[in-house]
């Protein structure tokens, strides 16, 4: 959901191509064992199948990772890497799991907040709602994030302003894709984004009068 961080980075990055951190890569392999006991060596012989290159050094990473989950409790998944679709929205997910009593989670490389998840959390639960809303026509709740460097899981129940937030995100997308320049929100994270130059010098324009 980077158009919602910020929409106009989001156009300078369009056609970037997308890859996996390293950490997330770590992450990915150990939520494919929660619920079950954690094998270290196990897993890291899955990660370097996966991604032969990875550096060595991130075994002491995956080392914390097991540590910390070994201090919860986790549904095992029954289902893991579950595409949703709502073609009303026009939406693509991706679940990452699934468990027996039909509760989905998505996985995150990143610490947990000390209280909630991150907005850009809720926000594709709340796309995953739609697209599973849509598939079985019946309502759904909310989702669990789940926060593997700290072994957290949350719970987040979608609310309405998750929802309307979805729809303005997209209106957003459909904005950009017809040539406006949208403005950057007021929480933007400007000082560390190498487009703030050129951004400070567009914004407002149709990217037609500027490309």
């Amino acid at each position: 959901m980077r158009v919602h961080a910020c929409p106009v980075r989001f156009y300078y990055e369009r056609k970037e191509p997308v890859s996996e951190s390293d950490r997330y890569a770590v992450c990915k392999q150990i939520s494919y064992h929660l619920g079950t006991p954690l094998d270290e060596e196990v897993i890291w012989q899955e990660i370097i199948a996966v991604s032969p290159a990875l550096d060595p050094a991130l075994k002491d990473f995956l080392a914390l990772c097991i540590t910390a989950c070994n201090k919860g409790e986790w549904k095992p998944a029954v289902q893991t890497d579950v595409k949703v679709v709502s073609d009303k929205m026009g939406i693509v997910g991706m679940i990452d799991r699934i468990a027996a009593d039909g509760t989905f989670s998505i996985v995150r490389a990143a610490g947990a907040m000390p209280f909630g998840t991150y907005a850009a959390d809720r926000l594709r639960i709340s796309c995953i709602a739609f697209c599973l809303e849509e598939m079985t026509g019946s309502e759904v709740k909310g989702g669990c994030v789940e926060y593997i460097p700290d072994g957290v899981s949350r719970m987040h129940e979608v609310q309405p302003r998750d929802r309307r937030q979805v729809i303005a995100t997209l209106h957003k997308l459909k904005s950009i894709k017809n040539g406006d320049m949208p403005k950057h929100p007021l929480n933007a994270p400007c000082n560390r984004c190498k487009y703030r130059e050129k951004c400070e010098s567009s914004v407002g324009k149709r990217l037609s009068e500027l490309l």
